[in-house]
């Protein structure tokens, strides 16, 4: 089985929103390539990022963190 961890982005940081509300999010932290690094270092082979700013308005966001974790991580 493959597992693939998602790392949620919004307004640069790495949230998990209560039941889809924007308004309701927990943060894991405001490095989202140290959020990567720490998936990495635990085994995973793929990561799920997710813009959630990006899905909200239409248009990318958090392009910044993406491209900075596609960079460390290729």
């Amino acid at each position: 089985m493959l597992v693939i961890p998602a790392i949620d982005l919004k307004d640069g940081q790495c949230v998990r929103l209560k039941q889809g509300r924007m308004e309701d999010a927990t943060s894991y932290g405001d490095d989202p390539v140290a959020m990567a690094a720490r998936w990495v270092e635990a085994g995973a082979r793929r990561l799920h990022l997710v813009d959630l700013n990006g899905a909200f308005e239409g248009q990318p966001v958090n392009g910044d963190a993406v491209t900075a974790i596609a960079r460390a991580y290729p």
